[in-house]
């Protein structure tokens, strides 16, 4: 059964799925935007659950449980400051993606959602990481036929950031990409 690839506008935080990604910093213990959002809603819980982490690298990716959240897990992922990478933020951005597809996976997750990341406080202009994020995702799904993922949504919690990535969806959906 093919993945099915979605949209949505609003709160990650309130979605029913298996899997929710964190766009969180180097030391997994909260911050601003979804990495507060996230940690607010799953409550202490997960500090704790993070601080035994020890932080992560930038596009790695490591799995708590989701504790207060819908989710059952929380992926968390370090995304790229755009323009302080050496010219490998592309890279890293998408490693972002598919090492959480690769932590939901092995929690045998049907359903993950991500926000757009590195799009916020990291700077990365929201188009180009929209578009690494839809390349990336792809490409698991097509080197990964078997994967137990049945769905992956894109979140957006803003109105003007949906718009921005529908926009780039539809395109590439147009473009035969997705």
């Amino acid at each position: 059964m093919p993945t099915e690839l979605k949209i949505f506008h609003g709160d990650i935080t309130k979605l029913e799925v298996d899997v929710i990604v964190n766009s969180a910093r180097r030391d997994l213990l909260g911050g601003d935007g979804v990495d507060g959002a996230i940690h607010a809603a799953a409550g202490p819980q997960l500090r704790a659950a993070c601080e035994k982490l020890r932080g992560c690298a930038t596009g790695e990716a490591k799995i708590t449980g989701g504790y207060n959240l819908p989710a059952r897990y929380v992926v968390h992922t370090v995304g790229p400051v755009y323009g302080r990478e050496n010219g490998d933020e592309d890279e890293l951005l998408a490693a972002c993606y598919l090492n959480c597809l690769a932590r939901a996976e092995e929690a045998k997750a049907l359903s993950i959602a991500f926000p757009n990341i590195s799009a916020g406080l990291f700077r990365y202009p929201k188009d180009e990481a929209a578009e690494i994020a839809l390349s990336a995702v792809k490409n698991y799904l097509k080197d990964h036929p078997d994967t137990s993922l049945t769905e992956v949504t894109f979140v957006s919690y803003t109105e003007p950031d949906f718009k921005i990535f529908k926009r780039e969806f539809e395109a590439a959906r147009k473009r035969g990409k997705i």
